[in-house]
């Protein structure tokens, strides 16, 4: 199994479990999880994953906020956006903030893969 370390951050328990089964679909085995921005930014302190996943629209901390806080305490951290929010203007931020790929809810086991070839952390 790959020992890529990937933090998979949502406030929606199912779209975690969802997210988390597809990266172990894929070969994933090193997954952490948060459910918010606030945990997502002490995980990614603590464990100084290779890849996040981030929703966008979370309570507290949005998704947005937590890409700068999580580049400060993990900056080599590639960040994957996953998010229903495809308004042009908050995928550009997202990027602006340091996102490597916006991935739009719903999502095929393809677009997890895309986004994980954006961040030089797909396994073949």
């Amino acid at each position: 199994m790959d020992k890529t370390k990937i933090l998979v951050v949502d406030d929606a328990l199912f779209m975690r479990k969802l997210l988390g089964n597809t990266l172990k679909d894929i070969g994933y085995s090193n997954i952490v999880f948060a459910q918010d921005g606030y945990e997502a930014v002490d995980k990614a302190r603590e464990i100084q994953p290779e890849v996040v996943t981030l929703d966008v629209s979370m309570p507290g901390m949005d998704g947005l906020e937590a890409i700068k806080k999580i580049l400060q305490v993990s900056c080599d951290s590639k960040i994957i956006m996953v998010s229903a929010v495809t308004s042009e203007k908050v995928i550009q931020q997202a990027m602006k903030n340091g996102a490597v790929a916006y991935i739009p809810k719903p999502f095929s086991r393809k677009d997890v893969e895309n986004g994980l070839r954006q961040c030089n952390a797909y396994i073949e």
